[in-house]
């Protein structure tokens, strides 16, 4: 057999068969799904789909349902959410969940939270697996090893009813990440350099897989960020070879694998991985060392520069994206020749599947101890799970945040998306960790300039965008 990639290994061990008598990218194979989570917010459509068909869920036990998209992340729950629209689909996502036999962790379930977030910390990521769920970020499983996709409504009821999906292999890009991230710098500062070279669309078509020493380097958490956002360069997939690190964040999860079944599953795990001499569609290299704390300043993910940079001049930019250019400043209220470090903001948010970890927590959290939130500015900290939330609650993490200013939040999307009660006023500016700076992504007439955690810690302090270099003690 030809010397295959990571990718190509995972779809060919969950091909069913074959849906037409083409091969390599481009060909369509039924698939197997491993799992799936659901929401309150993709998955109506798809549930009264099958009922309408008279159909069953093929496999209950292999879906989840967790509500996180409309709840408010208000600091007191209980009962129901003020918006009707909202509490309605919450109340018709639990019914759902009841007549086809799926487990739904409700608002005041003390494992809600963020599904991205939620599925790694119970184990239910696995390395080799296929997960396809409603939303765009189901990438970010591509850190365990696992091949992760967003899919539509349609797709989710075909899913459900039959545990399988028509899918059509994607080419492949390798990614290589060489040398150590400098001081200061993180994975959400790489993920945003990747983007800002490739371009909003530069990954189209393509399963995205890393490799190199800054990959390995990361954490789990980490790299979770770095797959999570590689679908706002294009990618459908991103895909990272699975450690020991994977390994042990796996191992004692509530819902992992038991520990005689984690020690069968080791060798194969670690046989995961593109063969050599497999040969990718495209290769693109990253300089870690070259890499600095990254800000957007535009509408677009890949309209971004370090924070030592400038706003741009339109005329200056390659001739397609001199439009949207031009378009995006004048939405951000931005002029050419502007120092990124000299725009101040209104509201400085932390959140999201992107980047509301226990470990993007403590990076904020150093930043800001000691510290105040400058005057003029909301700030607001959404821990991406119940879990998590609990964890820093334990380590002191929620009193460095409110005696800084922050209001310390419950989980769900929050501010990352205008779906809930969280969102931004006309003109107003915000520092974001989250992963789209869409026009209308936070509000109406929002502005989202994003960054990782620390570097918003950072602004909420200076009240304006800043390097957290200047400010945190970071450590080597």
């Amino acid at each position: 057999m030809s010397p295959r990639t990571l990718y190509e290994k995972i779809i060919d061990q969950h091909k069913v068969l074959s849906l037409d008598d083409k091969s390599g990218p481009g060909s369509t194979v039924l698939l197997y799904i491993d799992r799936t989570v659901l929401n309150e917010y993709t998955s109506p459509q798809a549930f009264a789909g099958l009922r309408e068909a008279e159909r069953k869920v093929w496999r209950p036990a292999a879906a989840l349902g967790v509500v996180d998209h409309v709840n408010s992340t208000a600091p007191n729950r209980g009962g129901p959410v003020e918006d009707v629209s909202a509490q309605k689909q919450i109340e018709f996502f639990a019914q759902n969940g009841r007549d086809f036999g799926i487990e739904m962790f409700d608002i005041l379930d003390p494992r809600q939270g963020i599904e991205h977030v939620v599925l790694p910390e119970l184990g239910w990521v696995l390395p080799g697996s296929v997960i396809a769920a409603g939303d765009s970020h189901t990438t970010t499983y591509g850190a365990f090893g696992a091949v992760g996709f967003g899919i539509g409504t349609s797709d989710i009821e075909h899913l459900l009813a039959t545990q399988t999906l028509p899918y059509a292999r994607l080419r492949t890009m390798h990614v290589r990440v060489e040398g150590r991230l400098p001081v200061g710098v993180t994975a959400k500062d790489l993920v945003m350099a990747l983007i800002r070279k490739v371009g909003a669309d530069g990954a189209v078509g393509h399963a995205l897989e890393y490799s190199g020493e800054a990959i390995g380097q990361l954490d789990v958490e980490g790299r979770m960020t770095i797959c999570n956002m590689s679908v706002e360069c294009g990618a459908r997939v991103a895909l990272m070879a699975p450690d020991e690190k994977v390994f042990d964040y796996v191992a004692g999860r509530p819902r992992g694998p038991s520990p005689e079944m984690l020690e069968r599953a080791r060798p194969v795990w670690q046989a995961l991985a593109t063969d050599p001499g497999a040969i990718f569609d495209r290769e693109v290299f990253l300089g870690a060392t070259q890499i600095s704390p990254m800000v957007t300043w535009g509408t677009s993910p890949d309209q971004a520069d370090t924070i030592d940079g400038t706003v741009p001049e339109p005329a200056t930019l390659p001739v397609h994206a001199q439009r949207d250019a031009a378009r995006a400043l004048e939405y951000m209220g931005l002029t050419p020749g502007r120092r990124l470090r000299d725009i101040t903001i209104d509201r400085a948010f932390i959140g999201s599947c992107t980047n509301a970890r226990l470990g993007d927590l403590r990076d904020a959290a150093r930043v800001l101890k000691g510290r105040r939130v400058a005057h003029g500015v909301r700030a607001m900290v959404s821990p991406g799970s119940s879990t998590v939330r609990r964890e820093a609650e334990a380590e002191g993490l929620d009193r460095v945040f409110i005696d800084a200013g922050f209001e310390w939040r419950q989980s769900g999307c929050s501010m990352c998306l205008a779906m809930n009660d969280d969102v931004l006023a006309p003109g107003e500016r915000c520092a974001s960790s989250t992963n789209r700076n869409f026009e209308g992504r936070q509000g109406s007439g929002g502005r989202t300039h994003l960054m990782s955690p620390a570097m918003v810690a950072a602004a909420a302090v200076a009240g304006h965008l800043t390097d957290v270099r200047d400010l945190a003690e970071v450590e080597a």
